[in-house]
C-alpha cells in the first residue's frame, strides 16, 4: 500500500510580510507603460514602411520625408569638407539607411518583449507559460543575472546598426565623432562579455555547491 507524501503548507506570512511582498504590483504600470512604447515603435515602423514603399512607387513626398530622416548633416563646418549632396531620388543608400532604421525599430521591440515578458516573470508574477507552445525558449531558465545578458547583447546589436549608419554617412562626421562612436560600441562590447563572464562563474559557483 503506497502513502501519499503529506502536502507541505505555504507558510503563513505576517500582515507587514505581506504588505512588502504584495507591494511587487507596483511594477505594474511601468511593464504596461513598456507595452505603449512597444505599440508607438510598431505605429512607427509602419509608418516608415509605407513611406518607403510609396517613395519606390515614385511619391515625391514620402521620398522627402525618407530623405528628412536619414540624411545627415556634416557636424563640423570646415575648410575641404566635401558638402553633402542629397539625393534626387530613391537610391540603394537612402534604402539601405531607411531597412536599417526598420531593423534598429524591430531590435529596440525584442528589447521591450524581453524587459516587460522576463522582467514581469522574474520581479512581479508567474505567467503560467509552462507547456505552452508559443512560451520562448530563454524563458524557461530566465532569471535577473540571465536578463541582463540578453539585454546586453541586444543593446550591442543596436549599437552595431547606429555605427552602420555612421559608417554609411561617414562624410557627414568629424574623425573624433567616428572615434567615440566605435569607443562607446567597444564599451558596449567589454560591457556584455564582462556580465557573461560574471554569470558563468556564479553558475560555476553555484553547480559547486549543489555537488557539496
Amino acid at each position: 500500500m503506497s502513502h501519499s507524501s503529506p502536502s507541505v503548507e505555504p507558510q503563513k506570512l505576517s500582515t507587514l510580510a505581506k504588505f512588502i511582498f504584495a507591494s511587487r504590483w507596483l511594477q505594474l504600470p511601468l511593464y504596461l507603460g513598456l507595452i505603449l512604447a512597444q505599440c508607438v515603435y510598431v505605429y512607427h515602423f509602419w509608418v516608415e514602411l509605407v513611406d518607403l514603399i510609396r517613395a519606390a512607387m515614385g511619391d515625391a513626398t514620402a521620398l522627402q520625408h525618407l530623405l528628412d530622416a536619414v540624411s545627415v548633416a556634416a557636424t563640423h563646418g570646415k575648410e575641404g569638407v566635401e558638402a553633402i549632396v542629397r539625393p534626387s531620388k530613391l537610391n540603394e543608400t537612402t534604402i539601405m539607411l531607411v531597412v536599417l532604421g526598420l531593423i534598429d525599430v524591430v531590435m529596440i521591440s525584442n528589447l521591450l518583449i524581453m524587459v516587460i515578458v522576463g522582467g514581469y516573470e522574474t520581479f512581479v508574477s508567474r505567467l503560467g507559460l509552462q507547456n505552452h507552445p508559443d512560451q520562448p525558449e530563454w524563458l524557461s531558465h530566465v532569471n535577473a543575472t540571465v536578463l541582463k545578458v540578453k539585454l546586453a547583447m541586444a543593446i550591442i546589436g543596436i549599437s552595431s546598426i547606429h555605427l552602420l549608419k555612421t559608417f554609411i554617412n561617414v562624410k557627414s562626421y568629424d574623425a573624433k565623432d567616428l572615434i567615440a562612436q566605435t569607443v562607446i560600441h567597444v564599451v558596449f562590447l567589454m560591457s556584455a562579455l564582462a556580465i557573461a563572464y560574471c554569470d558563468q562563474l556564479m553558475t560555476k559557483t553555484q553547480q559547486q555547491a549543489n555537488k557539496h
